[in-house]
């Protein structure tokens, strides 16, 4: 089944304490616009074309799990394939007709490469109404009858026939042929090659020498027998993601790669996959009862199935809870945080668009959740967001030239930038993180570490040169003890007031820098680099991976 956006609603905020702006939750399909070119003739002695195809899976569907475990299989690469059981929205059977030279040629016009959505229900209607293109080579079907200049009442006459109707229908079912056209596979039997685009990418498929003189795209085939199964992933992103490395209850590490998120268990060998999202992951965020993951997208080639969204599911059955921000988030979601002092009922998270809006969800109200407001975070990049563990409405964003804090209250959200005072700016704050006590602590890219007063905005203390490099990540343990992990390679503890404590890892080079440090079972440190490996280890053992 499918779910279409309702109504718009327009949802009153206040960027830093000032503007009220209102925002519209409507979808955003590019319009398309068809037109008859000149009758010419059109070979097609070596092309044909294939009258079925089915779109990609529907984002709103939430069966896309490999819930079963699987062993490690032998060291040969297993790529990650789409979900082999997504359904489709609808299919369009168009009956094949023969080859004509007074077929007319139709020139498609996209202002958008993305090609839009359209209902099943005037798919099927379509395919009824134009049995094939041949249809529309008959005059009386697309020219009108000409004459002197219409008075006003021969006007009126042909509005109250239905004509300007018609002529909507005909446009309507013009434009969703062509769609169909430029989705249709096409077959070149000298190259036995099938050309075809899947997703908005394009894509060569080779016949098999043995079927070359005979295949044909429009021949109805059956499907294989067997069907394929996600069963490795390899790898982990952290060349250029933060913050998406947990330790669950169940004892399994979950990141993610590509568009699938991994659940390992490292003691067993297994994984399973959450595979609801339709394109690249970039950011990942754990509720507080640490069962919930939130898990944000970026936009993919296809517009209808890979809009960037942010999936809620259930790390124990991998189904989908709630998709929230598809009409609202206009590139990809950088970074999300739940919030803490409430239990985790509210979700923030902020777009790469050029504003980098951030927008704060009541995201259990619904399927969709409900937007609470929005407002422009930064002109510069933003690096992560966080809510404060003991303050509900302190939230807490850092990027490029920038920390901020913001006050959330009755709907508004009023922002105070950070003041270095004397001391140096850096040109990007990397990191953030609470104390037990509720300060800030700040890593940037000069190597310093900042402590931010509660309810303040200005720096309390300050440990230049912690690390020789930009501070990547900052885990404050159960105990008050800070980690930090740096681009030198190094991780390092220290106690409550920011002073060292002896202890240090140095990461093997091969595997990187430590991009993200969590907590592990018991002293365990859970360590994914910036070459994309995941790494176990202790202060007192050394790190070893378990993902490369």
């Amino acid at each position: 089944s499918t779910s279409r956006e309702g109504p718009g609603r327009a949802t009153p905020t206040k960027e830093g304490g000032g503007r009220l702006r209102h925002h519209n939750h409507d979808t955003r399909d590019p319009s398309k616009r068809a037109t008859f070119g000149p009758g010419r003739s059109v070979s097609t002695s070596h092309i044909r074309r294939g009258a079925h195809y089915q779109s990609t899976s529907s984002l709103y569907s939430d069966g896309h799990s490999s819930s079963s475990v699987s062993p490690a299989p032998s060291p040969s690469p297993t790529h990650a394939q789409t979900q082999p059981h997504a359904q489709p929205h609808a299919q369009l059977h168009a009956q094949p007709h023969a080859p004509t030279s007074h077929a007319p040629t139709i020139h498609v016009r996209h202002t958008s490469p993305f090609v839009s959505p359209a209902r099943p229900a005037q798919l099927g209607a379509l395919s009824k109404r134009w049995a094939s293109t041949s249809d529309f080579a008959t005059p009386s079907r697309v020219t009108h009858a000409h004459s002197p200049t219409p008075t006003n009442s021969q006007l009126a006459r042909r509005a109250n026939s239905g004509s300007m109707h018609n002529l909507t229908n005909l446009r309507t079912a013009t434009s969703q042929l062509n769609l169909s056209r430029a989705r249709e596979a096409q077959y070149n039997p000298d190259e036995g090659v099938v050309k075809l685009y899947l997703r908005g990418r394009p894509l060569n498929l080779y016949v098999p020498t043995s079927i070359q003189e005979t295949y044909s795209p429009t021949s109805p085939s059956s499907s294989p027998p067997a069907k394929l199964k996600l069963e490795w992933v390899y790898g982990y992103r952290g060349r250029d993601c933060r913050n998406n490395v947990f330790q669950l209850p169940t004892g399994e590490i979950v990141y993610f790669v590509a568009a699938v998120v991994v659940l390992y268990n490292v003691e067993d060998q297994m994984q399973r996959h959450y595979l609801g999202h339709t394109d690249d992951i970039k950011c990942l965020a754990v509720h507080p009862n640490k069962l919930l993951i939130a898990t944000g997208q970026t936009a993919g080639h296809d517009r209808r199935d890979a809009r960037p969204h942010i999936r809620i599911w259930d790390s124990v059955s991998l189904n989908t809870l709630h998709i929230i921000g598809i009409s609202d988030i206009e590139r990809s979601v950088a970074c999300l945080a739940f919030s803490k002092a409430d239990g985790g009922s509210l979700l923030v998270a902020v777009d790469e668009a050029p504003d980098h809006n951030m927008s704060v969800w009541d995201w259990s109200r619904g399927e969709r959740g409900y937007k609470l407001l929005e407002t422009k975070c930064s002109a510069d990049q933003v690096l992560a967001v966080d809510f404060s563990p003991v303050d509900r409405s302190t939230i807490i964003t850092c990027g490029k030239n920038h920390i901020s804090f913001w006050s959330y209250d009755s709907g508004m959200l009023a922002k105070r930038l950070g003041i270095f005072e004397n001391r140096e700016r850096p040109k990007y704050v990397t990191s953030i993180s609470f104390t037990d006590a509720g300060n800030v602590i700040s890593g940037d890219s000069n190597g310093n570490l900042l402590i931010w007063q509660r309810g303040g905005n200005t720096v309390y203390k300050m440990v230049r040169g912690a690390h020789d490099g930009p501070v990547f990540s900052i885990l404050v343990q159960k105990d008050g003890a800070i980690i930090t992990g740096g681009k030198d390679g190094q991780i390092v503890e220290w106690d409550r007031d920011l002073e060292r404590t002896g202890n240090t890892i140095e990461i093997p080079e091969q595997y990187g820098s430590p991009r993200v440090v969590t907590s592990g079972r018991g002293t365990q440190l859970v360590v994914g680099t910036t070459r994309n490996c995941v790494l176990e280890g202790t202060f007192t053992f050394p790190m070893r991976p378990v993902m490369q």
